[in-house]
């Protein structure tokens, strides 16, 4: 006898049990690779955390370095569209310049999943080894840096932002956050204080902003104005220990 048809309902229902199952695993792969990297990750704990066997893993994956790669473009691709929805949001061009500083300052403080990984990723570009780094500038980092240049040309065009090479606002807004951070263990030493506290990554943050709205502005009534508003409506969020800057919990010492 022939074997009956799945129902059209049946085969959703597979459709959705096996994208369920991928995500388990992407999910779970996220946890691995950011903790230990693609050399020292084990296939064994994903499996076990995505609560599937292994030769499902394989199934969807084929190797651990595609699985790797996925979960790669998985979390790339959340960031993206995050930022994406600030560049796109309905605000003058030095407001989402504003907006765009303090997402980027707050994804440091609770995205460390993506901060290690770019941080491995990194360290294998430094070694020599192409990793994914290049996929990654393709599809994400590129489009960014793109949308960034346009915001700021069309904020010097309008008049709001001074008349400067987007390049150097870009460096004092985005690279102004990545400095503090990974200066903060040599400053801690030099000024006995503690600046990844949260009352002390509160005060950095406001101050980010408000400099930057005295500083690119024409106006600076105006930027000071926007900067305002932008912490505003624009609460810290929770910080929890965790990833390369905070400091990472090891629970498997």
């Amino acid at each position: 006898m022939n074997a009956p048809t799945p129902t059209r309902n049946q085969a959703r229902t597979q459709t959705d049990r096996s994208d369920l199952s991928r995500q388990r695993i992407l999910d779970a792969a996220l946890v691995e690779f950011s903790g230990e990297g693609l050399a020292g990750a084990r296939t064994d704990r994903i499996a076990n955390a995505a609560g599937v066997n292994k030769a499902l893993l394989y199934y969807y994956f084929d190797s651990k370095e595609k699985l790797y790669l996925a979960t790669l473009e998985m979390i790339a691709a959340r960031m993206r569209d995050s930022v994406m929805a600030v560049f796109l949001r309905d605000a003058t061009p030095g407001e989402r310049v504003l907006r765009t500083t303090l997402f980027n300052f707050d994804r440091m403080i609770t995205q460390h999943e993506f901060q290690s990984l770019m941080q491995h990723e990194m360290i294998r570009l430094h070694k020599g080894e192409e990793g994914a780094m290049p996929l990654l500038v393709k599809r994400v980092f590129s489009p960014m840096l793109a949308m960034f240049q346009a915001m700021v040309r069309e904020g010097i065009a309008s008049g709001e932002l001074i008349e400067v090479d987007w390049m150097q606002i870009h460096l004092a807004s985005l690279g102004s956050n990545l400095a503090y951070f990974l200066s903060a263990p040599i400053w801690q030493l030099a000024l006995s204080i503690d600046l990844l506290s949260p009352e002390t990554l509160a005060a950095r943050r406001a101050s980010i902003v408000q400099f930057l709205g005295l500083s690119i502005f024409n106006d600076r009534q105006h930027g000071a104005a926007l900067a305002a508003r932008v912490l505003a409506d624009t609460p810290m969020p929770a910080i929890t220990p965790g990833g390369p800057f905070l400091g990472r919990k090891n629970e498997r010492t």
